[in-house]
């Protein structure tokens, strides 16, 4: 097994761990896709796309949590990528961490139209867009999607993934991996009461 292999293994234990803490199944059937974009360095900047959206030339993070916020999958690509682009990937990279229990996923309008459903279904998944809602006055907490959007702030405490300083994305997809590896195990370290 490789280092990377050995990590997913790692946080597939980990997540396991905390959902039975929490009193939910070992196996998610829902999750939540989202992805972000980490602006590019010299060191990135071969294999940097721009992300119009953004304004940002540099890496898109493209990931699955379930909803506890804990991480299902993870894939680096290029920040011109779409997000409805990435699914399929997605999907598959998550039914294979969960044994194909997962039924719904949860997703912005960046995965909105016909062929993200339908590379969502072809994995057995049905993509549920959460959209703001109509008149919307400053920040709005949307139903789900928050949970995504805290792992995201919740990795920025490590400076290495605060911008793209990596040569090769695997190793950026690596660098996520520690983190989530971090963030679980200081959420699921219970304090021992002092004698």
């Amino acid at each position: 097994m490789d280092q990377g292999g050995a990590f997913e293994q790692i946080v597939h234990d980990l997540r396991v761990l905390q959902r039975v803490a929490a009193g939910r199944a070992p196996e998610p059937t829902a999750a939540i896709f989202d992805s972000r974009t980490l602006q590019s360095s010299v060191e990135s900047g071969e294999r940097a796309g721009y992300d119009g959206a953004k304004r940002k030339r540099g890496s898109k993070v493209h990931v699955a949590v379930d909803t506890l916020g804990e991480l299902l999958a993870l894939h680096v690509s290029p920040a011109n990528i779409q997000d409805r682009d990435a699914v399929a990937a997605l999907a598959a990279s998550v039914q294979e961490a969960t044994g194909s229990r997962v039924e719904l996923a949860y997703v912005d309008a960046g995965y909105t139209g016909d062929e993200p459903a339908r590379n969502a279904e072809e994995y057995g998944m049905r993509l549920e867009v959460v959209k703001l809602p109509e008149a919307k006055r400053g920040f709005v907490l949307l139903p789900r999607r928050w949970v995504v959007e805290r792992d995201f702030a919740w990795t920025t405490r490590f400076r290495r993934l605060v911008r793209d300083y990596e040569r090769l994305p695997e190793t950026l997809a690596g660098l996520h991996l520690v983190a989530f590896v971090f963030l679980m195990l200081q959420r699921l370290f219970i304090p021992l009461p002092s004698p």
